[in-house]
């Protein structure tokens, strides 16, 4: 009875270990298929990284990323649309001649025509003659010095011409006896050395005289019993215009002070700064034509005579000097002006409209339309040149003969873009792509720098952006206004150059790898800014 008790038990017992065992099993058999899904995926991300910061690009991104330019795309529109377009098409033209480089400039004096006016002797001015911005003559006094110097060397000369006069006199005596005997031949040889010794310090007293500025005629007119003069006058060295007065009554001065600053304006020096690119476009001798905002219908003519063998390590730019003849007056130290350089370049170039050039992101593109359909037109990526007037240089994208959009290519840019014909990705900046995938880890561990450029009236605000080194930087460029020059940025030592459509954001980006000053300028060079990395 009891060992047919103990049989009993044991069968719930055994059976509910079984469904345990059961269990047991199967969590570990789903656990196991778990661990196992990442790795028939892929690799598993690391703890802290999410798997799509570890997602690596595919070709398809990578090729649409690049450097190409952007693939043509084609746009078609209906009868109806052509016409209340009011589309204008016109064949590229090819222009032949001298190429032409714009440079801005300033006027600066002729330094070989710049004199600093000092006095030539020691003293206390007593009188200023020459106002700031007179035009003053040669020899014209400017200033007057009351020195005792002046009066001491007139006393020294008195005395020694009166010393030389009662001189004459004894030699006279001396001849006279020397006649009857009554003096020696050695005492006669000996008045004459004398003589002789006298006159000398009368020339050296009158030189002294000429040098700190008294007239022949004036010294002449000293000698005992009469007054002497301490005040000398300070004349002009040069004709021309007083551009800097230092001098006032009562100021002691010495021969190194300086008093005046005149400048020959007859001819002056434009200066203008000449971009490391341009180097091979200009040479010296080559003839330019300078212009002014303040008088645009005068044009002056020179030639270039310098072309500094140094360069501004800030800017990438060397000064070029054109001498340029100014007599009437209407070029002024400091004015800002426009210099048009004739380059020898005589090749064969493309032109086009003003009006047929769009920008697509930091790409430039034109239309050109279809000679067998009619309402096809295709977008087509083209670099540009130099501008001259209304007319754009192409470098590239536009053969000769083509008909390219004049009028309406901003109606055809808005209907790409409403159709979405291009994907977002193959108008992304070039400086704006995506990092090698070498360098996508540390990039995901590494925050990205960001500033925001507004570009107006004044400059670039802010002027200055600090920023650390090894870390990726995106700057934003937005031109806010028409009335600048900064329609483009260019980053010299970057080799960065980026048009700024109105209104619309230019994103530049660049991995700083050391502590330096990255400079960046208008096109024209005339707005500046600063990138400090630290």
């Amino acid at each position: 009875m009891n060992g047919q008790s103990r049989m009993i038990l044991r069968w719930p017992v055994a059976v509910a270990v079984g469904f345990l065992l059961l269990a047991a099993g199967g969590a570990a058999t789903l656990v196991l298929l778990r661990s196992d899904a990442p790795e028939r995926n892929g690799s598993a991300a690391p703890a802290g990284v999410s798997a799509t910061t570890l997602a690596q690009p595919t070709a398809k991104d990578s090729s649409t990323t690049g450097n190409q330019p952007l693939p043509d795309v084609v746009i078609s529109l209906s009868e109806n649309t052509l016409q209340r377009a009011r589309i204008h098409v016109a064949p590229a033209v090819v222009a032949a001649g001298t190429s032409s480089l714009r440079l801005t400039a300033i006027v600066e004096p002729n330094a070989y025509r710049q004199v600093v006016v000092t006095p030539v002797v020691g003293g206390r001015v007593t009188r200023v003659l020459a106002e700031l911005g007179a035009a003053v003559r040669q020899g014209q006094a400017m200033a007057q010095v009351f020195s005792p110097e002046l009066s001491e060397a007139q006393s020294r000369f008195i005395s020694a011409r009166a010393e030389l006069e009662a001189h004459e006199r004894e030699l006279e005596r001396t001849e006279k006896l020397a006649r009857i005997g009554a003096a020696s031949a050695q005492e006669l040889e000996r008045i004459h050395a004398e003589h002789t010794s006298k006159q000398s310090m009368v020339e050296s007293a009158r030189s002294r005289l000429q040098l700190l500025g008294l007239r022949p005629s004036v010294i002449d007119g000293l000698g005992p019993g009469k007054g002497v003069d301490a005040d000398v006058d300070v004349p002009a060295p040069i004709a021309g215009v007083v551009t800097e007065r230092l001098a006032n009554v009562g100021l002691n001065v010495d021969s190194a002070t300086k008093l005046f600053t005149v400048v020959d304006m007859s001819h002056v020096w434009v200066v203008a700064d000449l971009y490391e690119k341009d180097f091979s476009r200009v040479r010296v001798g080559d003839s330019v034509t300078v212009t002014t905002s303040a008088y645009p219908d005068l044009q002056f003519k020179g030639r270039i005579n310098f072309i500094d063998p140094q360069l501004n390590p800030q800017t990438r730019t060397a000064k070029v000097r054109v001498e340029v003849p100014n007599s009437s007056g209407e070029l002024r130290l400091g004015m800002f002006t426009e210099v048009q350089v004739d380059t020898s370049d005589q090749a064969s170039v493309i032109l086009v409209p003003r009006s047929a050039v769009q920008n697509v992101a930091d790409r430039t593109v034109v239309y050109i339309a279809n000679p067998k359909q009619r309402g096809q037109f295709i977008e087509r990526e083209v670099r540009l040149g130099q501008q001259t007037g209304d007319q754009h240089e192409l470098l590239s994208g536009v053969a000769p003969g083509d008909s390219v959009v004049v009028d309406g290519s901003f109606f055809l840019r808005a209907e790409r873009e409403r159709l979405g014909l291009r994907s977002p990705s193959a108008t992304t900046p070039r400086s704006s792509v995506d990092p090698p995938a070498k360098n996508r880890e540390q990039g995901a561990r590494r925050a990205v720098q960001t500033a925001k450029i507004l570009v107006g009236e004044q400059g670039y605000d802010p002027a200055k952006v600090t920023l650390r080194a090894g870390a990726l930087a995106r700057l934003t460029f937005v031109r806010v206004t028409d009335n600048t020059c900064g329609t483009e940025v260019v980053f010299p030592s970057l080799n960065i150059e980026r048009s700024l459509p109105l209104n619309e954001p230019v994103v530049i980006e660049f991995t700083p790898a050391k502590s330096s000053d990255i400079a960046f300028a208008c096109g024209m060079g005339m707005l500046h800014g600063t990138v400090v990395v630290q």
